[in-house]
């Protein structure tokens, strides 16, 4: 006699029926509350990370986009599920007792995929590697890392500067991230690094990459690009700023002058991204993938 077996959307409410989601839900925002209202906090507070508040919803996107291929998965729950769920409650516990918040948020997205693997299985979880993976730039880097970077871009940035400088036959000297000109000396501070722009713009990149190109190679590039692309884009602010300082007085290059200035760069590396991407369709052909299975569909990105 035949046995009828279940669609896919069916195993998917055996293996989690809705007592089971409201109870993870709450169980999960009980343990995370305190983690991401500070988290938030962060987002409004520090301008560094104000982009963080579209990371979530880019992510929610890209799989609300796959809902369709993930329906057609068969869930095959794992116990590898527990492993991940453990360390994931070990992380978020050094991070509370030790204060390091990076911790306790990074713990939230190994509990994510420890849910996922012990309910859904690996597939669901490759099916979704992308955007869980794309989280990551909503969590602010830790400060011990951050200096580390913020110091070495303040170095190139001032290297690059006095350089340029020099060839516009400006007479300056340089000392770390101090340009000593005629009438001021410029300061590459914290602010003017670049690693403000650095961040948001990898995160625009990889965001406009995922929208407007299918190219898998094409993706990889613009996000490889943005850094590269932030760090010129900064250090022509700062040679902007030390012209304006020398010809036209110190005055010009302070207050709504300096701020704008910031934001006009932002937005010509924007448009270097664009030109970019479009310069990809121009010098190389456009080929896309042939029609693949649902599964492979999943994976592409």
């Amino acid at each position: 006699m035949a046995t009828a077996f279940p669609d896919a959307q069916t195993r998917t409410r055996v293996y989690f029926p809705l007592w089971r989601t409201v109870f993870l839900t709450a169980l999960l925002t009980w343990l995370y509350l305190p983690t991401l209202s500070r988290l938030f906090a962060q987002w409004m507070e520090d301008s560094d990370y104000s982009h963080g508040f579209f990371v979530p919803l880019f992510s929610f996107y890209v799989v609300w986009q796959r809902r369709v291929q993930l329906s057609q998965l068969l869930p095959q729950p794992s116990w590898a599920g527990l492993p991940l769920l453990a360390f994931a409650m070990s992380v978020l516990i050094l991070g509370q007792l030790g204060a390091e918040l990076f911790l306790a948020r990074f713990s939230l997205l190994l509990t994510a995929a420890g849910v996922i693997v012990l309910f859904l299985g690996w597939s669901h979880f490759r099916a979704v590697l992308f955007p869980w993976a794309f989280l990551f730039l909503m969590i602010p880097i830790p400060a011990i890392i951050f200096n580390q970077i913020t110091f070495a871009l303040q170095l190139v940035a001032s290297r690059v500067a006095a350089a340029t400088l020099a060839l516009f036959g400006i007479p300056i000297l340089q000392e770390g991230n101090l340009i000593h000109l005629p009438t001021l000396t410029l300061e590459v501070a914290e602010a003017c690094s670049g690693i403000r722009s650095l961040v948001t713009l990898l995160t625009l990149a990889i965001i406009y990459g995922y929208l407007m190109d299918r190219r898998l190679w094409v993706r990889w590039l613009l996000a490889v690009s943005s850094i590269p692309i932030a760090v010129v884009a900064n250090s022509t602010r700062i040679i902007g700023t030390g012209i304006l300082v020398q010809y036209w007085g110190a005055a010009r290059a302070q207050g709504y002058l300096h701020a704008l200035w910031g934001w006009i760069v932002f937005l010509v590396s924007l448009m270097l991204l664009y030109a970019l991407q479009r310069l990809t369709r121009l010098t190389v052909p456009r080929h896309y993938a042939q029609k693949q299975n649902p599964q492979k569909r999943i994976m592409e990105s």
